[in-house]
């Protein structure tokens, strides 16, 4: 592990494999252990860059909300610190909503850019209240009843009833992150721009990941994303939720690992 200062918070990140670099952002609430179970088919070939994200895992929160704008800041240091110029980015979910930031903020470091069970809208008033709420709620009453509430939208049906060790396994990573870390992750989520306009600016080789069973980030989340990034390719993984790459390493990993080869001539 090694770890960096980026403002009023230590963000810690591990490297793994050896080649041109790509950067893998995991999903809310878990950490880099994420991305443990396809690791192996990227690695062989290509230098992995996983941070923990603020507020997750081995990474502190700082002070207030954990807005975008203190994710994508974050993520321009852990390049400096890696002394990466240009990598490939992946990201999850909240993933996802940093990416677009660091779009905004650092588009000459894009080599390209995979979004998987993300999408490019800002929260509506009803979901930025209901965010909002769960915020608070967990201050007021710890994180287990809201992991027991998000777990259901966060994995498949066909992983919840098959595959509880995935469920459980997952569940052991959540448990890292404080009710304050929760919270303040939450509201910094609650206040992220509409990134759709900024999908008719991406440039760079782009490929979208939706589980056909995610309920928070949808197939049609991802078609919308085709249609405003030029030349985008969208891959919709069967039998899966939000948390796709976790729940089907074994189909998720080579579609990285061929978009990543495309990118790099392999």
């Amino acid at each position: 592990m090694r770890r960096f200062k980026s403002d009023d918070a230590e963000i810690a990140y591990w490297i793994s494999g050896d080649g041109p670099p790509v950067v893998l952002l995991h999903p809310f609430p878990v950490h880099h252990g994420f991305w443990s179970p396809l690791a192996p088919a990227l690695s062989s070939r290509y230098k992995l860059i996983i941070p923990d994200l603020r507020g997750h895992g081995a990474s502190d929160v700082g002070e207030g909300a954990a807005t975008m704008t203190k994710h994508a800041a974050d993520l321009e240091r852990l390049l400096n610190d890696a002394q990466v110029g240009r990598a490939v980015f992946v990201g999850v979910s909240i993933g996802g909503y940093i990416l677009f930031e660091c779009w905004r903020r650092f588009r000459g470091r894009f080599a390209a850019l995979v979004i998987c069970d993300s999408r490019p809208q800002a929260d509506t008033p009803e979901g930025r209240a209901n965010r909002l709420r769960a915020a608070a709620d967990v201050l007021e009453r710890g994180t287990e009843p809201f992991l027991d509430a998000q777990i259901p939208k966060l994995f498949g049906q066909s992983t919840l009833g098959a595959r509880p060790d995935l469920v459980a396994d997952a569940r052991h990573m959540m448990q890292t992150m404080s009710p304050q870390d929760i919270a303040q992750v939450q509201q910094g989520m609650a206040e992220r721009p509409d990134s759709v306009p900024t999908l008719k600016t991406i440039d760079v080789p782009t490929m979208m990941v939706i589980g056909d069973e995610d309920v928070l980030s949808t197939v049609a989340d991802g078609e919308l994303m085709r249609a405003n990034i030029r030349g985008s390719q969208l891959r919709i993984v069967p039998r899966a939720g939000h948390y796709s790459a976790w729940e089907r390493p074994e189909e998720v990993g080579p579609l990285l690992r061929q978009f990543l080869d495309s990118v790099h001539g392999g």
